[in-house]
This record gives C-alpha cells, structure tokens and sequence, in this order.
C-alpha cells in the first residue's frame, strides 16, 4: 500500500464518527428514579381525575334528582373525550414533545378539576367532566413515546410497568378516597379533594421528570396521519384488537359504574365508604394482569383471551347472587379477567403494527376508552330499567362479542395458513 493511499485510509477513518456510549436512562443511573417517579405519579393524577365520580354515581343522583343513566354521562363524558383526544394528542406531541404535552395536559386536567365541585347543574359537571378528559388525553398518548425515547430498551418494559401501576394505583385510590370522603363531608368535598391531589402530582411531575434528550420534532401533516392510521385499521388482525378491548371495556365499564348503586341499595345498604373500598378488588386485576404474559406463553394469544373471557362471563352471573360473598368473589372474577384480556390485547396490538405503534397504540386506547364510555352509559340505562340482571345482561353480550370476535380471528388464521403452501408452489 502506497503512503498516499495510507493517507487516504487514515482520512477517512479520521472522518467516520466514533460510537457513542447509549445516553439513555436505566435502573441505578442518573435520572432513572426521577422519571420513574414523575411518570408513577402522572398516572395517578390522570387515572384519579378520570374515574373521580364513578364511585360517587348514587350521591351525585341524590343531589340533582337523576337516575342512574343520567348520572353515568358524568365518567361517559370524560371517558368519551380522552377517547375523542387520544390520537390527536398523540399527533401533537410528535410536534411539540411529550413533556410539552404532558405538562399542558396535567394542567388543565387539574384546573377543570378544582371547577368540578362547584358545577351548578348535572349539564354543567359533564361539560366540565368532558374537558377534563380531553385534557387528560395527552398523558398515555405521550408518556410511553417518552419512555420508549429516553430510556434503554432492556429498562423499558420496568419503566412502563411503573407507569401503569401509577395508573391502577390513581384509580383505585380515587374511587376508595372519594368514598370515604364523601360519606362524611358530600361529593362535593370527595372531588375536591381528588384535585388538590392531583395539583401536587401535577406539580411534582414537572420538577421531577427530566428534559428529553432523544425527542426529534416531527411536522404536523394529516396526511401522513391519515395514511398510518388507515394502514392500522386496514389490517384485520388490529381491528379485531381494537374492537376486543373495546368489549371488555364495555364490562367493566358498565359494572364498576352501576356497582354503587346495587351496594348502597336493598338487600345490602352498605354506606358510601365501605361501598367505594369495594375498588380495592382492583388490586387482583393488578395481578392478572402481570400474568398475563405466561397465559399467552401456555394457551397462545387466542386461548388467553378465551380464558379471560370466561373468567369475566363466571364473575357476572356470580354477581347476580343476593350474597355479598358471592357478589364480591364475582367482582374478584370480572376484574381478573377483564385485566388479563385487556392486557392481552393491548401488548398484541404494539406487536402487531410494523410502523407508526404510537399511532396504533392511539387507536387502541381511543376504542378503549370508547368501550367504557358505552359501558358506562348503556350499563346504567339497563340497570335504570332491569336492575343489575340488566347490567349484567349487556356484560354477557360484550364477552359473548369477544369470543366471536377470537373464533372469527382462529377461522381467519386456519385459512391464512392453508393458503400459504399453495402460495408457495
């Protein structure tokens, strides 16, 4: 090799950049437990502030005069408009930043919050309720795009589980303060407190969650947008995801909405505390959730969601037992199979997308939420006219959908495969 052509190499090897070391988060390093906290308690505030009048349905119907599916629209509201928000906020923090969007989000979600107890009339708490859940629409649209940016791959899936567990923790906490709190000083007082909780979570979030390193802007461009999520939902598999979370958002939404109401009433008269800790059964779906992952590993993604769908299917019609035992040991079922079959679904769909997973996962909360909006509202209609029976009534026929659905998605799989040989000859 000539000197020259030495030179040349070394020139050129002087102009190729080195390897950097990964800067992003993991356990034990700078900065890990600051974001992991922040992120802990963003999703308390936001799941907190969502479900802030579920358990308080009966008090707020006592107030205004209302039956139970007047009173619903109160958590439809802000259900339906996280559902409403999601992907747009989603499209927003691509532009602006997740912690631009998550801090815009938190504070306005717990502005409308401290407004929420001096509501003058049912209309005007479920336009507040409805803001609200707009506003908090920027939180799980964000806050995974963050971690996924920020922090290293092997740390990311701790890193969302403490998200998560934030979330379970800000509802269930919620619904049982509320409760409690209300069965001494009124509903008002109960979401009044919700939001000052949910101002030093707030506040807390953004001194603790640390600037983001890794984000790069993208444009706004609805045409791009529009493309990826037309893929997402060209793709039969992901609709049928969709509309599986969807369902078993229906079941839980309409039973954890109307259960106030059949506690605090004959044959059981519990008062509003002891009814709100019934919440507390929560912590049972925490686990079935976090098995979830072995389930898929022993039955396959459709044998897991048959199970959870029966183990939600069992819980309901347990539930129609005028024994508080059974009725509770059926709300242990309900919730674990609903987390399981929503834990289910919800990780196929991230590995389902082979582009834009944002925008899928999006989606997939947007239907989501949808369900439980609908639950929600046509849960309490049925309670209003049959009584629980009605309610669980409209659960069966959503866990009935999620069978057909998965026997449809079976069917459609048997087929694709047989057609691969001949595709191959």
């Amino acid at each position: 090799m000539s000197p020259a052509s030495i030179g040349a190499s070394t020139a050129v090897g002087a102009a190729t950049p080195a390897p950097t070391a990964d800067s992003r988060m993991t356990p034990g390093g700078p900065g890990y437990r600051r974001m992991s906290l922040a992120l802990f308690l963003a999703g308390v505030a936001t799941f907190a502030l969502l479900y802030s009048t579920q358990a308080l349905l009966p008090l707020v119907s006592g107030e205004f005069g209302v039956a139970a599916s007047e009173a619903s629209w109160t958590v439809s509201a802000a259900t339906g408009g996280l559902a409403l928000f999601v992907l747009p906020m989603s499209a927003l923090s691509e532009r602006f930043g997740r912690r631009t969007v998550m801090t815009a989000s938190l504070t306005v979600a717990v502005t409308v919050g401290l407004l929420v107890p001096f509501a003058p009339s049912l209309g005007a708490l479920v336009a507040l309720r409805a803001v609200q859940g707009a506003a908090l629409a920027g939180l799980p649209a964000s806050a995974q795009a963050y971690l996924a940016e920020e922090v290293r791959p092997k740390a990311l899936v701790t890193a969302i589980g403490l998200f998560v567990a934030g979330n379970s923790v800000g509802g269930m906490s919620g619904r049982v303060i509320t409760g409690w709190v209300a069965q001494e000083w009124g509903w008002r007082v109960s979401v009044g407190v919700i939001g000052v909780i949910a101002v030093g979570c707030a506040v807390a979030f953004r001194l603790l969650l640390p600037a983001p390193k890794h984000f790069t802007a993208g444009s706004l461009r609805p045409r791009v947008l529009l493309g990826t999520v037309r893929d997402h939902l060209s793709d039969p598999l992901l609709r049928r995801l969709y509309a599986i979370g969807a369902l078993f958002m229906t079941v839980f939404g309409g039973v954890y909405t109307v259960i106030g109401y059949r506690l605090t009433e004959a044959p059981f008269g519990l008062p509003q505390g002891v009814a709100g800790s019934i919440f507390l059964v929560y912590l049972v779906g925490t686990v079935s959730a976090s098995v979830a992952g072995r389930l898929v590993g022993r039955l396959g993604r459709r044998g897991a969601l048959y199970l959870a769908g029966g183990t939600t299917a069992a819980g309901l019609l347990l539930s129609l037992a005028d024994s508080l035992p059974l009725v509770l040991l059926g709300l242990v079922l309900i919730t674990s199979g609903f987390f399981a079959g929503h834990a289910v679904a919800s990780s196929a769909v991230s590995k389902t997308a082979t582009h834009g997973r944002a925008q899928a996962s999006a989606l997939y909360q947007s239907t989501y939420y949808i369900g439980s909006s609908v639950g929600s509202t046509v849960g309490a209609m049925a309670f209003h006219g049959d009584g629980w029976a009605g309610t669980v009534g409209v659960g069966i026929l959503a866990v009935l959908g999620v069978v057909t659905i998965t026997v449809l998605g079976s069917r459609a799989a048997r087929v694709a495969a047989l057609r691969e040989p001949v595709a191959a000859h």
